[in-house]
């Protein structure tokens, strides 16, 4: 491993902030602008962890202070026991990166691509032969390998690009916004190969707005909205504690969906807000009723006189917890 002296203690702590802030000063056309604000966070060993929140709520800002490519405007922060202010270089050497650009030259072929990245590390050339091997053959690109990154498809390279960043075999990856652009299909074989890469006990770190990629792939959260988290934990601990079991989505005609909603929100099953019991949020295009039984919730909607266009009871999800904690829709 590269330089810097570590604590044993920290061994399994690769992440450390206490108050992590960053902030841009103001300028002559914009103010001061609080990206992050007073972060706490401790990240282990073997741990699949996600930063879940809107475009623009700070994740991105995050990463890269943790990946000392970016420096902190206050709090503390230790990354694999190490300070990214004094050893940014020893920190950027154990860390593997995958960025929201894939940053790839597309004029060279795959392996080429990944003999280029690893020279970048001054690895030997016989190691990078033998590492590139076995990237190819977990990123599903052996095929591929001769290719032009330029002849890939999206979902291809963001398979390349996970690939170059293990070249190192480091301590740690972090992935900005891994499946951003990819059509369903591609994003679902690329959460194969990050599920492989956890459970061979890889410490994944990752950014995403997409609700249900988060729920597939981390073990915790910390949901960030404005700079600021607004609430962590399991994907699990944070649905049962924000969100009932079940919610109905029903759709109204426009001329009467806002009367409609209005109409729910005054009755019992509006609720007091008070708790994660009944409650009911008025989207644009649909509104949302939460109780712990979404069948008798209809029955109920039923029995007040108001007949929806389309009725649908689902379980309810990490987009209903980010609704209820910040009042916008993760794809806002």
């Amino acid at each position: 491993m590269s330089g810097g002296d570590t604590d044993p203690a920290e061994d399994e702590i690769l992440v450390r902030a206490v108050g992590l802030t960053k902030i841009y000063p103001a300028r002559a056309d914009l103010p001061e602008f609080r990206a992050v604000d007073g972060i706490d966070l401790e990240l282990r060993r073997g741990e699949a962890f996600g930063f879940l929140g809107p475009n623009g709520a700070g994740k991105s800002t995050t990463m890269r202070m943790i990946a000392a490519t970016s420096p902190r405007s206050a709090g503390t922060l230790r990354v694999l026991g190490l300070d990214p202010d004094t050893h940014g270089s020893a920190i950027r050497a154990r860390l593997g990166v995958v960025p929201q650009d894939d940053a790839l030259d597309r004029e060279l072929t795959v392996r080429e691509n990944l003999y280029v990245y690893g020279r970048y590390f001054r690895l030997k050339r016989a190691t990078i032969r033998v590492r590139s091997d076995e990237l190819l053959d977990f990123a599903q690109l052996r095929e591929k390998a001769d290719s032009p990154v330029e002849a890939l498809s999206g979902g291809m390279r963001r398979r390349l690009t996970i690939a170059r960043s293990l070249i190192n075999n480091p301590d740690m990856v972090l992935l900005d916004e891994p499946t951003t652009g990819l059509d369903p299909q591609a994003r679902h074989v690329l959460w194969d190969r990050l599920y492989r890469l956890k459970q061979d006990g890889v410490t994944l770190l990752l950014t995403t707005h997409y609700m249900d990629e988060a729920e597939q792939l981390c073990d915790r959260l910390m949901v960030i909205d404005h700079g600021t988290i607004v609430a962590q934990g399991s994907p699990q601990e944070l649905i049962r504690t924000h969100v009932t079991r079940e919610v109905l989505e029903l759709r109204f005609p426009l001329e009467i969906a806002e009367a409609a909603g209005a109409k729910l929100r005054d009755s019992p099953l509006g609720g007091d807000g008070s708790d994660i019991g009944a409650r009911v949020e008025q989207l644009p295009d649909r509104v949302l009723v939460y109780a712990a039984d979404g069948e008798a919730a209809l029955a109920d909607v039923h029995g007040m006189g108001l007949v929806p266009l389309t009725a649908l009871v689902r379980r309810g999800t990490l987009e209903d917890v980010f609704l209820k904690l910040t009042g916008r829709s993760l794809i806002d």
